[in-house]
């Protein structure tokens, strides 16, 4: 299926936003701490003890999810699903902070090496047994693990989707939130077939999760965030013909509940059920703002991470859906910059990889994802000035890259680079801007603008020394460069002549004219 560039980002969107509200919750779960006036902060702590910016458990079960689509798998396929498999007990095998009761249970019972001892990280975890059972919708203890029933020859997904079978059978408890949590990749292997899709979503839930509930939890989601992602629009009813009579008017009914009830309503949270709402209801109840509506998504974050309880999931579930309908360019740099966590990837890494998802796991004309180095043809040769209003900024192209001055401590770019391209120990942090003037191409155009000339502010204020550039300087780099000047109290008219005369060829496109003079228009708002 060819996207488009703006689906492509709400693609992107779908596992960066499910990454974002992970990290966001992760410091404020069951009450570890408040959310102040100003609202949620990557604070990191919790329960896990966190990092600012590191995800929990929710994204690192997420990402072997990812690393398979992203190879253009089928994840309905054995083999794929054995992949996914595989990636959980390593993930197991690493000795993870948070790790709810019932999927420790699952994946515990095919580990066929000798016990070890717990990581300090471990034991944090395993003091949090409340929180935990709250998760998984499991109120009795531990059972103990007698392990599954099935032969050597079967498969791996076959025999942990057997195990979690088992633990259902003993206990009658697997209706926790862990498998929903983790399910914002699956639409990005199927968009093209919402029947595969379906299947998908209901096979890698039941490897951990066997209640029903869970599987048309996520079946339900995942035809969300394909909605989203190919229409720009949200609701979570468009999966429902995909279910059985039965489940459309269970699901008819917690929808109708969702929408007509208080977000806070839904606490605790840790059944699927329950946590599918908290978030729907969190994203139906937060209204979207007349300017830049893409705030949505941040604002609904901040509704979801409220509701308190498992706020992490909660926030990670709602993250999935509100970036598959607002786009990878709705999560603000000052979040992607730290966004982190196992198996040490960061933000750009998950939009990487969901790009290549939704390509099939091809990279795109230029090579990207996946090449050292991006030759434009546009960029003839380097071009890189001083910011006429900002001496510790400078304004380039991408050839810039190649002979970089030592006192350039940070980069922003305004364009795809290579992996290389950045000189190592450099700050980078990259931005979508399509350059064309037309709407469609950049829905979310004001708010990256705005986002990309506070991020070069912010880095100065930090110390550094900036550059910012696009492939040939034209169009997106002096775009940037007026709109920090603006930031400066410098005017319109005054900083479009003096960036555009420091640079050889600038010519903002009109879409991008126009935008600076929304912006102009804010800031003296601000003023």
């Amino acid at each position: 299926m060819r996207l488009t560039s703006a689906q492509i980002d709400r693609a992107c969107g779908a596992v960066l936003g499910a990454a974002t509200g992970d990290a966001l919750g992760a410091g404020y779960e069951f009450g570890c701490a408040a959310v102040g006036p100003e609202g949620p902060g990557m604070i990191g702590g919790g329960l896990g003890n966190f990092a600012p910016g590191e995800w929990t458990d929710d994204t690192a079960m997420t990402w072997p999810v990812l690393a398979a689509v992203a190879k253009g798998a089928d994840l309905a396929s054995p083999e794929t699903l054995d992949e996914v498999a595989q990636g959980f007990l390593d993930w197991y095998a690493s000795g993870p902070a948070d790790i709810g009761t019932q999927t420790r249970q699952v994946l515990s019972s095919l580990r066929h090496t000798s016990p070890r001892h717990a990581s300090p990280r471990e034991e944090l975890a395993l003091q949090a047994s409340r929180r935990e059972s709250l998760r998984d919708g499991a109120g009795a203890p531990p059972t103990r693990n007698v392990g599954p029933t099935q032969g050597p020859d079967e498969s791996l997904a076959t025999r942990m989707t057997q195990a979690a079978a088992d633990l259902h059978a003993r206990t009658g408890r697997t209706g926790g939130n862990g498998s929903l949590m983790r399910t914002s990749p699956v639409a990005l292997a199927h968009l093209d077939d919402p029947q595969r899709l379906t299947a998908a979503a209901e096979a890698v839930s039941a490897l951990t999760h066997t209640d029903e509930r869970a599987g048309q939890a996520c079946a339900l989601w995942s035809q969300a965030i394909r909605h989203a992602v190919l229409g720009g629009m949200l609701d979570v009813r468009v999966g429902l013909p995909y279910l059985s009579g039965e489940a459309q008017a269970f699901w008819t009914e917690r929808i109708e509940e969702a929408e007509a009830q208080d977000p806070a309503t839904f606490t605790p949270n840790g059944y699927v059920v329950t946590a599918f709402q908290a978030a729907w209801s969190a994203i139906r109840h937060t209204p979207v703002p007349d300017e830049m509506p893409c705030l949505h998504l941040q604002d609904s974050l901040d509704t979801a991470i409220r509701i308190g309880n498992d706020t992490d999931t909660v926030a990670a579930i709602a993250g999935g859906l509100l970036g598959a309908r607002w786009g990878a360019s709705a999560v603000p740099a000052e979040w992607r910059r730290i966004v982190h966590g196992y198996p040490g990837r960061t933000a750009e890494d998950l939009v990487e990889a969901a790009t290549l998802a939704v390509r099939g796991g091809r990279p795109n004309a230029y090579g990207w994802p996946g090449v050292e180095r991006i030759d434009y043809h546009q960029a003839r040769r380097p071009v890189l000035v001083r910011h006429p209003f900002d001496n510790g900024v400078w304004l380039g192209n991408v050839l810039a890259l190649d002979e970089l001055p030592e006192k350039i401590t940070a980069v922003v770019s305004l364009c795809l680079t290579g992996s290389e391209q950045v000189p190592a120990g450099v700050v980078h942090v990259p931005f979508r801007l399509i350059d064309e003037p037309g709407a469609e191409a950049n829905p979310n155009l004001d708010a990256v603008l705005a986002d990309a000339a506070r991020t070069v502010g912010s880095l100065r204020a930090e110390g550094h020394r900036v550059l910012v550039h696009c492939v040939a300087a034209q169009s997106r780099t002096p775009t940037v460069g007026i709109a920090h000047a603006l930031e400066l109290g410098v005017d319109l008219e005054t900083a479009t002549r003096e960036v555009v005369a420091a640079l050889p060829e600038a010519s903002p496109n009109r879409g991008f004219r126009a935008a600076l003079g929304r912006y102009a228009r804010g800031i003296s708002g601000r003023r």
